[in-house]
């Protein structure tokens, strides 16, 4: 009889299952809310990394919005000393509302998750094929890292009081 390909299901490493937070926007558009999420294949922390901004970009499975335009396509990511860089295609420009609370939610939800997530994460050097970016839209300065700020986040759906 044939042999059976065993050869694929021998290499698989077992899956590995991590919880992580996601940050979208509130219905308003004016806050970020976490979204709880299980990633498999989170083998190594930059497939880690990858894998939670692919789940921000593919969007919320909840009724939050999304915070990334749904076009675009996360090129590379790498961290070092505490600074991730994430690298996206144009899309993340072209494709975006722009508005400052629109670019304010895209920028913190993308670094208030990845610091929320892996600690070590201080701040995100945002990259636009592979270049530096003055902004987005001309909202949030992007041409140097930005630290984690978690003053746009709120615990839960509950609307959080003004102030």
């Amino acid at each position: 009889p044939p042999h059976e390909p065993e050869v694929v299901r021998q290499e698989a490493p077992p899956r590995q299952l991590r919880d992580i937070i996601l940050y979208f926007g509130s219905h308003d558009g004016n806050n970020l809310i976490p979204e709880s999420r299980e990633l498999s294949d989170c083998m190594d922390q930059n497939s880690c990394i990858q894998a939670t901004v692919q789940a921000l970009i593919n969007g919320p499975v909840g009724d939050l919005s999304p915070i990334f335009p749904s076009h675009t396509v996360l090129l590379e990511v790498s961290e070092k000393q505490g600074t991730a860089v994430v690298n996206f295609s144009r899309d993340l420009r072209q494709g975006h509302p722009g508005g400052s609370s629109s670019e304010l939610l895209t920028v913190y939800g993308l670094v208030d998750t990845l610091a929320a997530n892996f600690p070590y994460i201080r701040q995100v050097k945002i990259l636009v094929e592979g270049k530096s970016v003055e902004s987005l839209k001309g909202h949030v300065d992007l041409s140097k890292p930005v630290p984690a700020d978690f003053s746009f986040t709120l615990s839960s759906e509950s609307e959080a009081p003004e102030g």
